[in-house]
């Protein structure tokens, strides 16, 4: 029993010390979901939702898109193989796609993501007190609502550069990532 006890305890201890699997798997997973929501679901639910229904969406999707690319972020670097952040520090090529994103990622989180979300709630009240709700060859708009609108299209164009450069760093990441990986073929099988 005591030999089967130790020989678990070398397993589970080898599997928690190597840290190559948790790190492909958070990175996978982050730049899986950046491309995902990214370039899939939000081109989706705009085409395929009515605007009003698109905002509640997005407002309530992009705050934990945004907080779930950080912790991706964080989990992918604390697992860099094989001393985790100690190992991302030695090569510059490696922490710099990290710092990089990860300054995005914060800027969206901390800043443009809330602004871009304020301001679509702003307009769509502003729309409602305006009773602006008009047809499509209307062209009146209030000055508040052009207000709204040139607030609201600064913020989500800074917000989506920032996303795309977050989106670029790991790719650049992924791409030195797999040029690192020993895939030699064991021979046939």
């Amino acid at each position: 029993m005591s030999s089967f006890l130790s020989n678990m305890l070398a397993t589970v201890s080898a599997a928690v010390t190597n840290l190559a699997p948790y790190h492909l798997l958070f990175f996978s997973t982050l730049l899986g979901t950046e491309l995902y929501q990214s370039f899939v679901m939000t081109k989706v639910c705009f085409q395929a939702l009515p605007r009003s229904a698109f905002t509640t969406l997005q407002k309530r999707v992009f705050p934990l898109y945004f907080r779930g690319q950080a912790l991706l972020l964080v989990l992918a670097a604390a697992t860099v193989p094989p001393l985790g952040p100690l190992s991302l520090v030695q090569h510059r090529s490696d922490w710099i796609p990290f710092a990089v994103a990860g300054a995005t990622a914060a800027l969206n989180l901390v800043r443009y993501g809330p602004r871009t979300r304020q301001a679509m709630i702003e307009r769509v009240h502003q729309e409602t007190r305006d009773g602006s709700r008009r047809s499509e060859g209307d062209t009146e708009v209030s000055l508040e609502i052009q207000k709204l609108n040139r607030t609201f299209s600064k913020n989500h164009a800074m917000s989506i550069h920032l996303n795309l450069i977050s989106i670029g760093a790991m790719l650049f990441y992924g791409v030195r990532l797999a040029s690192r990986l020993d895939v030699v073929p064991d021979g046939p099988r």
